[in-house]
């Protein structure tokens, strides 16, 4: 396993990172909004999130909050949350999409700009807290031209409050642990993807410094 992490010039980047305690209680008191700013800038330096890439981002309010997932969503927590993404986003040039509940069929919110741009599949609907849920919610009325997206296949990912991602996430998705593992009361999970690695034994993932011997014509 070691030498597939030595070949592998993409993954080299999450074992970079230092590790990190699992105990929320160990961690630096954040605002919420400094505490989402922080997890996303992490992984927007990791994942290496310039202009055109596509973050999306699930959330729970509720968990944030410190209850269950969909039973004490707010407006005013996924406000603070909206905040620490966009202040990332406008330092890096990304987008972020943000993914509505269940109810809506896990679609996300997104200005219409960016579906016309990724020939992506329009869908129905106005989120609301109690249907799409409230990041959804509060994302769409912060947009010029919001619209919803029925998918994406997203270039990374933020799941605060473990709301599942990964249906919207390109392959191959390298788990990535921030440092801020929690937000409020709700655990982080996060995710960068990289291109499938192909061709075998003789393959080589960084230009050769020296042309090998081995040649295929």
């Amino acid at each position: 396993m070691d030498e597939v992490v030595k070949q592998d010039p993409w993954e080299e980047r999450v074992f970079s990172n230092v590790p990190v305690s699992t105990d929320s209680s160990a961690e630096v008191e954040l605002s919420w909004t400094a505490a989402t700013a922080t997890v996303v800038r992490e992984l927007a330096n990791t994942g290496k999130l310039g202009p055109g890439k596509v973050l999306v981002v699930g959330v729970s309010t509720s968990e944030v909050a410190g209850v269950r997932i969909g039973t004490g969503g707010a407006l005013e927590v996924a406000e603070q949350l909206l905040e620490g993404v966009r202040q990332v986003a406008e330092e890096w040039g990304f987008h972020p999409v943000y993914q509505c509940c269940e109810h809506l069929n896990r679609a996300l919110v997104m200005e219409r700009s960016l579906l016309a741009s990724l020939g992506l599949k329009e869908v129905a609907a106005v989120p609301i807290p109690g249907a799409g849920g409230s990041m959804a919610a509060a994302a769409y009325r912060s947009m010029t031209d919001p619209v919803l997206a029925e998918s994406v296949q997203a270039h990374a990912g933020i799941d605060i409050g473990e709301t599942l991602i990964g249906m919207h996430l390109r392959s191959v998705a390298v788990p990535f642990r921030p440092t801020q593992r929690y937000i409020g009361a709700a655990r982080v999970n996060a995710a960068w993807t990289r291109p499938a690695l192909i061709g075998g034994e003789r393959a080589v993932y960084r230009t050769p410094e020296v042309s090998g011997s081995q040649l295929c014509d």
